[in-house]
């Protein structure tokens, strides 16, 4: 196909990345915590920069990078764009790492002649075309893409374009490379692998058709499928790993015959319970290239129904995860706690696993310091002497603010981040009072006296804005992470009681929010892995500890503390089971209350024994999106009988953007919520994708139908029916297959109406949901049983005689039990 202006040129070789530690002189930084980081941006771009970031900027920014000499391209990967228009080779890197490598793609012209191209990149690029240098860009900005145009000569037939790139990563790094056509003769996209045309095309239909069998495994064979056979015989290889925090993995090799649709991968019993990634690796001929694809493992049949009292689920939290839990140390405290010879090899082997990241202040080490904290003053004793001198030694190296010494990328802005921050330094100077806490240059009691004045800062903000993260399934367990160790080892009455204060806090706006025991609701941070799950988001397996209903999850960040602190340290929880676990068939509940600094957010729950619906209110309505879901909800008593829509911040599936495929929007839409009835419209912007799109799992329903622009589906006695603006696509082939509804068009509305329901086609036929557009912005619905509803321009919902108005709402919330209609 001829190239158009504006068209990437997609196709693309890389080589290994050369990475390298970028260090700094150890510098204190100037800075709060930032409760609203993610929203004092520009599309998306944070708005903090560390010491390593000002060096290279002036090292950087504005210079020609140096020229080297061209690669053996034979080692280079082959990279099929998956619906991407750019070469995207973003990850998450913890500490600050310089890299560099070479990229290149082709362009087929029909005729010689100049053309006009633009590259767009974050570090610095030099480009080539036909090994001859013809532009430069250093813009040397934190995940944010600059351009360049230039123009080059081309040959008739085969023209490479080579770019040489490099970049400075910092926690989660966007690294892209965009090359787009602007004019020139008649061209095509081309590309430089080493394999004919029509073999390339083959592979990369396969590749864009295939998918795993299911979403969600339960102690089931995990098969790929191919509704597109690969033209060749395939050998290859899958990294089954977690998210970018997770620690462990597993490989298994595969092959497919020439032709075959289907082939089976692994038992899903061979994994952990978690979200998992699987990353290709393949041949396919003389093609060689990669794919990733995510599902949920759950061992849900396995671990079975929970014990009835409290004590014994403590008991099978703290079992279950020392046994299975990842390497973390979470899950060394709980081997610690356990106690016996097999579990306490395993806490040393990942205490010294894990040390290496806090020795070096690695991102997110503040995360393994808490419970690693806990682990050393409370059970010492079953640890060997050399390894307890080893943590003190990591304890008084440790950076633990930004107005310390420190040559790191450690994010200390977050809520939640500030949090652990400031619990780490309370505890550690508490636990070794005389010791040298050498970046900080005071012993430990006036380490102590720091930590405690912050942790006093910080819970006078949490009590009067709470979590910025609003509601994130995500983020919920950091707090947990570090009140629950306040609670339990904090040596100041007045830590602990507020800290108590702010887990009550915390489990009441779970169980608000919660289904069953599964949250549902709209969050401020989420991602693929922490929204399409059913079993194994932490949540769960917190829900299961407290009221019963649940399952474990590999990935803990505070499930061991919080048992810990329910069975050793007198924790008191009120019982919210009745709650969390909605029974009541003749009534629902209504929750409202708003969150974050200056109630930037205002959240609407509503939920019956059948049906469970969260959203935010009156929220940023048509900025640039960052990972917010604004909408979530669930039907029945299968946790996955879920919906969420959104409209995706990248093509890829399963990628590192921020918003991504599946976690947050790239434009946040207009959401208004009344009981069970939710209207979302969209009004995107280019460059954003093109589709919005609702996650549909269909293996989770008990039925469903898609029917032009409406979809339904029933679970139990739970029912939901989709109304769109335009014809759904239920899509059926690639990573989301049988799971995801599209509606064409960055502008557009679905409407979601829940109900109970043993008939789906009497339901949806019940409803119309048709959507009038007043004059004044206003949304009208006649619903069968609210009547009219009113979705007003300034975010009032009014409806049966009621308005709900968010502006109202409190931080305390409001919770209300309605008669349920029919």
């Amino acid at each position: 196909m001829l190239l158009k202006s504006g068209a990437s040129v997609p196709y693309w070789q890389v080589t290994s990345l050369e990475e390298r530690a970028y260090d700094v002189a150890d510098m204190p930084m100037e800075g709060e915590m930032d409760s609203t980081f993610f929203l004092t941006k520009e599309k998306n771009f944070i708005p903090h920069t560390y010491p390593c970031r000002t060096a290279y900027i002036a090292e950087r920014r504005g210079k020609e990078i140096a020229e080297l000499p061209f690669p053996d391209w034979h080692m280079a990967r082959n990279i099929l764009p998956g619906g991407s228009p750019f070469l995207d080779l973003s990850g998450f890197w913890f500490r600050a790492t310089h890299i560099q490598g070479w990229a290149r793609t082709a362009i087929n012209a029909m005729d010689a002649g100049p053309a006009r191209l633009r590259l767009g990149i974050c570090g610095a690029a030099r480009v080539y075309v036909n090994g001859r240098a013809v532009a430069w860009l250093s813009p040397a900005t934190r995940n944010a893409m600059d351009e360049v145009e230039f123009e080059a000569d081309l040959k008739q037939g085969h023209n490479e374009v080579a770019v040489q790139f490099e970049d400075l990563c910092e926690r989660d790094a966007v690294i892209r490379i965009a090359l787009v056509w602007i004019d020139g003769p008649k061209a095509e996209a081309g590309n430089c692998f080493p394999a004919e045309p029509e073999a390339v095309s083959a592979v990369e239909a396969a590749v864009d058709a295939m998918h795993l069998d299911r979403k969600f495994y339960d102690s089931d064979d995990i098969w790929l499928v191919m509704p597109v056979p690969f033209p060749d015989k395939v050998r290859g290889r899958v990294r089954v790993a977690g998210h970018f925090m997770s620690h462990d993995h597993d490989d298994v090799t595969f092959e497919i015959p020439a032709g075959a649709d289907r082939v089976r991968l692994a038992s899903s019993n061979d994994f952990p319970a978690d979200y998992r990634y699987f990353g290709f690796a393949f041949q396919c001929g003389d093609f060689a290239s990669e794919a990733r694809l995510g599902a949920e493992v759950s061992w849900r049949s396995v671990t079975g129904p929970a014990p009835e009292n409290l004590e014994t689920r403590i008991a099978e939290s703290l079992a279950w995860i020392a046994k299975n839990g990842e390497t973390d140390t979470e899950t060394a405290l709980a081997c610690a706690a356990v106690g016996d010879e097999v579990a306490l090899a395993r806490a040393e082997a990942i205490i010294n696993t894990a040390l290496p990241g806090i020795e070096q202040c690695y991102d997110c080490a503040d995360f393994a310091l808490v419970p690693l904290l806990w682990t050393r003053i409370v059970f010492a004793d079953r640890l060997p002497v050399s390894l307890v001198a080893r943590i003190d030694a990591a304890i008084l190296e440790f950076r633990y603010w930004m107005d310390e010494p420190g040559n790191d990328v450690q994010w200390y802005f977050s809520e939640n981040h500030a949090l652990l921050f400031h619990t780490s330094a309370y505890l550690a100077g508490n636990l070794l009072p005389q010791s040298h806490f050498r970046r900080a240059d005071r012993n430990g009691i006036a380490q102590k006296q720091a930590g405690f004045e912050r942790l006093m800062a910080w819970f006078d903000h949490f009590e009067a804005a709470e979590m910025a993260e609003f509601n994130s399934g995500t983020y919920f367990p950091i707090d947990l992470k570090g009140l629950a160790a306040l609670f339990a080892l904090a040596p100041d009455e007045v830590i602990r009681k507020r800290a108590s204060g702010a887990i009550t806090r915390l489990i009441t706006m779970i169980a608000n929010s919660a289904h069953h025991g599964v949250i549902t609701g709209a969050q401020g941070r989420s991602y693929e892995h922490s929204l399409c799950v059913a079993d194994t988001l932490e949540l769960n397996g917190l829900a299961r500890l407290l009221w019963g209903k649940g399952q474990f999850g590999a990935h803990v960040n505070c499930l061991a503390q919080m048992a810990l602190a329910l069975r050793d340290h007198g924790l008191e929880l009120p019982d919210l089971a009745d709650i969390a676990c909605w029974e009541k068939r003749d009534t629902a509940q209504e929750w409202t209350f708003w969150q974050g600094e200056n109630a930037f957010c205002r959240l609407y729950h509503y939920k019956t024994s059948e049906t469970a619906m969260g959203s935010a209110a009156l929220y940023r309505w048509r900025d640039w999106g960052y990972q917010e879901t604004l909408l979530q909800a669930r039907i029945g008593r299968e946790p996955g009988a879920q919906i969420f829509i959104n409209h995706p911040g990248e093509i890829v599936q399963s990628g590192f953007g921020r918003p991504s495929f599946w976690g947050g929007s790239a434009s946040v839409p207009r959401v208004q919520q009344y009981r069970d009835l939710a209207i979302v419209r969209f009004e995107g912007v280019a460059p954003q994708p093109d589709f919005t799109h609702a996650w549909f799992p269909t293996l989770a329903f008990d039925e469903w139908h898609v029917d032009g622009h409406r979809a339904s589906a029933r679970s139990g006695e739970g029912a939901l029916l989709i109304s769109a603006s335009g014809p759904l696509e239920l899509v059926q082939t690639g990573g989301s297959a049988g799971h995801e509804l599209r509606l064409a068009g960055r502008d557009g509305i679905w409407v979601v109406r829940l109900g109970h329901a043993g008939d789906l086609a009497k339901f949806a036929n019940s409803h119309a949901l048709d959507v009038h557009v007043d004059t004044d912005g206003t949304y009208r619905i006649e619903d069968a049983q609210y009547g009219t509803v009113l979705f007003h321009q300034n975010g009032v919902v009014s409806a049966e005689g009621r308005a709900l108005n968010p502006m109202e709402w409190t931080l305390e919330g409001d919770r209300k039990e309605l008669p349920v209609v029919q």
